[in-house]
């Protein structure tokens, strides 16, 4: 099946059959060659070919670019009857658009940086301790996807640097692993070097302040600020900053929702059915595929 004509075919079924305004028609030729356009990007040749995680995929994307809520709900809406009349038609067996869901009214999402401008924020030339600790923030807040409270709450025993992996304590206490790539890998054990000479003895906090103590939220997000301004990015950058690009980097890679949902250790999985409990080494080869600064060690055991 060759995607445009049953466009067209459905367009001219609102015209002919269901006797809707010429202006009605244009809205949905408009909304749908949006649908055509991402269809064709995934390499889709049969519109039975396309899952629902793509058109959940899809709308984020066209929400990351600007498009508010009401707009989104009206092209689900679009497609969604398509995708109906192509079930009426025996074209399709089920309906790709149902179950994805759109962005709460007036919930904005928050600013992203690109792999380039993680590049550059890393690009730390000063080598001590301070300096080091600070990269090494940087690539595990971007790495793993970590909350601002997650990070400053780690301590030394909840990394593995052989495993290549993570366990944080979320909201509610609640524990998960999450990987953390070469990049982040090398980092750490820079800063593990240089920790001793800011540690006291008794801490075992994985992060502390020049005056020995486990860094405090207000701490990091003052050396954020500090290294966006100092390397030249547009924007000071915040934890949530890079947390929301960790996140919006990996689903534009994977695709795989479900994954993200598992990797940042959201509680409530409840609002969709796409979000279900994957094991962790599925998320560990979702996150080596697609993260732009993991690929982990490829000896290392799955």
């Amino acid at each position: 099946m060759n995607l445009q004509p049953p466009v067209d075919a459905f367009l001219l079924w609102l015209r002919d059959i269901r006797r809707v305004s010429p202006h009605t028609v244009s809205n949905y030729r408009r909304d749908l060659d949006k649908l055509l356009t991402f269809a064709r990007e995934q390499s889709i040749t049969d519109w039975s070919d396309l899952k629902t995680v793509q058109v959940q995929h899809w709308v984020a994307r066209l929400h990351q670019r600007g498009l508010g809520p009401a707009s989104l709900r009206r092209i689900l809406s679009a497609c969604r009857s398509f995708f109906n009349y192509l079930l009426q038609e025996g074209k399709l067996e089920n309906n790709p658009a149902v179950g994805v869901i759109t962005p709460k009214t007036g919930r904005n999402l928050p600013d992203t940086l690109t792999p380039d401008q993680i590049g550059s924020l890393v690009a730390i030339r000063e080598n001590d301790p301070i300096a080091s600790r600070d990269r090494a923030i940087i690539e595990l807040l971007y790495s793993s996807g970590l909350r601002l409270a997650e990070i400053v709450s780690l301590d030394l025993f909840d990394v593995d640097l052989n495993e290549g992996m993570v366990r944080v304590t979320g909201k509610g206490d609640k524990t998960r692993l999450v990987p953390v790539g070469r990049m982040a890998l090398e980092a750490l054990r820079h800063w593990l070097q240089q920790r001793q000479n800011l540690a006291r003895s008794s801490t075992q906090a994985l992060f502390i302040s020049n005056q020995g103590r486990r860094i405090s939220p207000r701490n990091v997000q003052q050396r954020l600020k500090h290294w966006s301004m100092k390397q030249g990015l547009d924007t000071p950058v915040h934890p949530h900053m890079l947390r929301h690009s960790f996140a919006t980097h990996v689903l534009e890679s994977s695709g795989d929702l479900r994954a993200v949902q598992e990797l940042l250790g959201h509680a409530d999985i409840s609002t969709t059915q796409i979000y279900t409990h994957l094991d962790f080494q599925h998320l560990a080869r979702i996150y080596d595929a697609a993260h732009p600064r993991a690929r982990r060690n490829p000896g290392r055991k799955k």
